[in-house]
C-alpha cells in the first residue's frame, strides 16, 4: 500500500508539472518601419499549416518548407520596399520570426533546448543544429554558385538566418556537406532548420518543469 501511494503521488506531481509547462506557445509580432510592414503569428505546437505572403515567391516557398517540416503553424504577411530590392524584406522577416520564437518559448522550462537535423534532398546533404541558449551566434557554411534564385538574391539567405539567430538569441549552425543544385541547397537549409528547431522546442518530461541548464536559466 505504501509503495502504491508513493507511485500515485509521483504520477500526480508529474501531471501537475506537465500542466504548468504545457501552455499555449503562440506568439504574434507586428513590426512597422519605413522599409517594411510585417505581421507574423507563430504556433510552435501546430501541424505545419501556413499562409505566407512576403512579395517574394521564392522566399515564400522557403518559409513554407520551414513551417511544414517543423510542424509550426505560421502566418506571415510583409509589405516591403521591393522596388529597392529584397534585402529589407528578407532581413526584417528574419528579425520578426526570431522575436516570435523567443516569445513563444518563453522561459524555456522543460524544453530540450538542443536540436539538430541532417537532411537529404536528392544530391544535397544539409546539417542544421540549434541551441536555444540565450546567446546568439550564427555559423553559416552554405555557399551558392548562382547570384539569384527566382527573385531572391542568394546572399540574402545568410542575412535571414543571421537575423533569426540574433533576434531569437539562439546558437544556429548550418553547413552543407554536398550539393550542386542551388534550389536544393536553399530548400534543404530551411527544412533542416524547421526540423532542428522543432526538436529544440520539444518538451522533456524528465526535467519536471526545470530549465535544461547548469546555470538554472537560459
Amino acid at each position: 500500500m505504501k509503495s502504491t501511494a508513493i507511485n500515485t503521488g509521483l504520477i500526480d506531481r508529474k501531471e501537475k508539472d506537465k500542466e504548468v509547462y504545457m501552455e499555449s506557445r503562440i506568439a504574434t509580432v507586428n513590426r512597422t518601419t519605413k522599409e517594411t510592414d510585417i505581421r507574423l503569428t507563430l504556433n510552435l505546437d501546430g501541424s505545419g499549416q501556413c499562409s505566407i505572403d512576403t512579395g517574394i515567391g521564392f522566399f515564400d516557398h522557403m518559409l513554407s518548407g520551414f513551417a511544414r517540416h517543423g510542424l509550426f503553424d505560421l502566418t506571415l504577411t510583409c509589405k516591403g520596399d521591393l522596388e529597392v530590392d529584397a534585402h529589407h524584406t528578407v532581413e526584417d522577416c528574419g528579425i520578426v520570426l526570431g522575436e516570435a520564437v523567443k516569445q513563444a518559448v518563453g522561459d524555456k522550462k522543460a524544453i530540450k533546448r538542443y536540436g539538430s537535423a541532417i537532411l537529404p534532398m536528392d544530391e544535397t546533404l544539409m546539417l542544421c543544429a540549434v541551441d536555444l541558449s540565450g546567446r546568439p551566434y550564427l555559423c553559416f557554411d552554405v555557399p551558392y554558385t548562382v547570384p539569384m534564385l527566382g527573385a531572391m538574391e542568394t546572399e540574402l539567405f545568410r542575412e535571414f538566418f543571421y537575423a533569426v539567430s540574433y533576434a531569437a538569441a539562439m546558437n544556429l549552425h548550418l553547413k552543407v556537406f554536398s550539393g550542386t543544385n542551388n534550389h536544393h541547397i536553399a530548400e534543404s537549409s530551411f527544412k533542416a532548420f524547421g526540423k532542428a528547431l522543432d526538436m529544440a522546442t520539444m518538451y522533456e518530461e524528465r526535467l519536471n518543469g526545470a530549465v535544461w541548464s547548469t546555470k538554472g536559466i537560459l
